[in-house]
């Protein structure tokens, strides 16, 4: 295939019809003052040394020299080399242990970081393998669809802790049932399952689960973490432990003889973590022995440059044009001045093509330190990568990877913007001239798909679900075929189902807990009111009424009737009374 790094510059082969109309013009000119001299045949016989085809071969040899030039500056490639890679490697799903009996510290830092070192380690072991990862406690969910993106891998591994799965528990069978579901189809390829769990399975069920594996052709690795002893499990203040209902202290121990049979079930072994890293070698022993096969195949075409051609071109043109001029007797003062200028005309592809070879190298040097797990160097080249060339798209998508090995999601998400930004540039270029046909385009899209796939990953590792969807839509519509990116998509818009759900589900708890607060505080403002009534009524039944003065003269009239009466009633007795007073004395 061939192309043109800076087509920018075949903009200058648009001076060459004028260039033509200068020549053809100026020899008009030449041809009037001559005749202003005589007639051109006489002056002709009077100068049999000049010639009249020379100027015009002389000129169409500089013209053309002009155009290999414009065509050397646009930097001519050819698509010479076709590789195909064909990886050979195994297929892995390791199922992690997420319950809160993984926080344990039997084991330094943790459990649950010592499992997750582990499963880091491997993955820098894997070259041409493929992997998944499975979270388990009392359900079990993917985590991260099986894949050769292993930057992928680390990022999710990051983001796990015991709070991602809502129910707690421990339920292997349904982490091994989840995992065979999560192998490609394809045959002639040893496929493993790596459980890492301290063994204290509450569902059960999980040997005939690994039974059933390993009739599928899915062997069973089991990675027991803990002490067999026991040890507590820490709360969330420090110096606390969890407690049970009963308020004892929750103890949790390595369930070696579940381990053992689960393995043994599985047709694979068993291996006991410790704060060595023996576990991880005898493991990664037993997975080289498995079958390897083709798992992907890769067709790329490496451009060369072509600019070479075209300087020797221009320099066998400029070579004749000297060695002709309008007499036969050439002077040795135009080969002196080439001579001179042939640097000056060399000059411009020659840094082009330096400043492209140096842009590559720094991306190579970063590349075999990230390969290294150098990040940090691997970040220095490329930066020195896009400081020779802004436009090179692939400095600022390794440094978004890069920045992602580094857990720098905000950065890596910058470098992957500006790198699909120039991805998108190219394939607007290359629509509007119409070659949505040919290999450059097609490798366009598939770059930009790349591009968007880590940058989704970056979201969905950061919960930003709806980002996440946006990045897989856009990196499926360059490469529609991509069936991981389709799977993040649909893990990544239930995970943001679940969190609209939880969002909303918190909403409504506010409300409700608004709402009987609200009417506490009517009921109290109620009961206040209810206080202040009786008090005050109260009050009132203390306080004697104001009397009227009608009232009062009222009450003083049937006073003074009531003392009339009892006078009277006093008189009558006194009257009864005296006579028989006087009879006595009488007598």
């Amino acid at each position: 295939m061939f192309k043109f790094a800076n087509p920018e510059y075949l903009y200058l082969l648009a001076v060459l019809p004028l260039l033509v109309i200068l020549h053809i013009f100026t020899n008009i000119i030449r041809r009037r003052r001559l005749e202003t001299y005589g007639d051109p045949s006489l002056l002709r016989q009077l100068m049999p040394e000049a010639s009249t085809g020379r100027p015009k071969l002389k000129f169409w040899l500089l013209t053309a020299a002009f155009g290999m030039g414009c065509l050397l500056l646009a930097r001519p490639q050819f698509g010479s080399k076709q590789e195909t890679v064909t990886r050979k490697g195994i297929e892995t799903v390791i199922a992690l242990d997420v319950s809160n009996s993984m926080l344990a510290d039997d084991v330094t830092p943790n459990r649950l970081e010592k499992s997750k070192r582990i499963i880091s380690n491997l993955v820098e072991q894997f070259k041409d393998d493929k992997t998944g990862l499975i979270v388990f406690a009392g359900d079990a969910f993917v985590q991260l669809p099986i894949t050769s993106d292993y930057i992928s891998a680390k990022v999710f591994l990051g983001s796990i802790s015991p709070g991602i799965v809502a129910r707690q528990g421990t339920d292997i069978k349904a982490a091994i049932d989840l995992a065979t579901k999560s192998f490609t189809p394809n045959e002639g390829v040893g496929k493993a399952i790596i459980v890492i769990t301290d063994g204290e399975n509450h569902e059960g069920g999980a040997v005939e689960a690994a039974q059933a594996a390993a009739e599928k052709g899915y062997l069973v690795y089991v990675l027991g973490v803990g002490l067999p002893s026991g040890t507590p499990i820490p709360g969330e203040r420090s110096g606390e432990f969890r407690k049970d209902k009963d308020g004892n202290v929750v103890v949790t121990r390595l369930n070696e003889n579940m381990c053992r049979e689960i393995a043994s079930a599985g047709g694979g072994a068993y291996f006991y973590v410790d704060n060595s890293n023996s576990a991880e070698k005898a493991l990664q022993k037993e997975l080289d022995k498995l079958a390897k096969a083709d798992i992907e195949t890769t067709v790329y075409t490496e451009y060369d440059e072509q600019f070479r051609i075209f300087a020797w071109i221009i320099l066998a043109l400029l070579l004749i044009e000297m060695f002709i001029g309008e007499s036969r007797n050439p002077g040795l003062e135009r080969l002196r001045l080439f001579k001179a200028m042939l640097p000056v005309i060399l000059f411009i592809p020659a840094q082009s093509v330096s400043a492209q070879r140096s842009d590559r190298s720094y991306v190579r040097k970063g590349n075999k330190m990230f390969a290294d797990s150098l990040f940090i160097k691997a970040e220095e080249n490329y930066l020195k990568a896009i400081d020779a060339n802004p436009e090179l798209y692939e400095g600022f998508y390794d440094l978004g990877n890069s920045y992602t090995a580094q857990q720098k999601p905000n950065e890596a998400v910058e470098q992957y913007g500006r790198a699909a930004n120039r991805l998108e540039e190219k394939k607007k270029s290359l629509l509007e001239q119409k070659m949505t046909d040919s290999k450059e385009y097609a490798k366009v899209k598939e770059e930009l798909a790349k591009v968007y796939h880590n940058k989704g990953v970056v979201y969905h590792a950061c919960e930003q679900y709806d980002k996440a969807v946006e990045a897989y839509k856009d990196a499926l519509r360059n490469n529609p075929l991509d069936d991981e990116t389709r799977y993040n998509m649909i893990l990544a818009q239930k995970m943001l189902q679940q969190q609209q759900q939880q969002q909303q589900d918190q909403n409504q708890d506010q409300d409700q807990q608004q709402q009987q607060e609200q009417q506490q505080q009517e009921q109290n403002q109620q009961q206040q009111d209810q206080n202040q009534d009786q008090n005050q009524e109260q009050q009132q039944q203390q306080q004697p009424e104001e009397m009227s003065q009608e009232n009062a003269e009222q009450l003083l009239d049937a006073a003074m009737q009531d003392e009339k009466e009892v006078q009277e009633r006093v008189q009558q007795q006194l009257i009864k009374v005296q006579p028989k007073q006087q009879l006595e004395k009488d007598w």
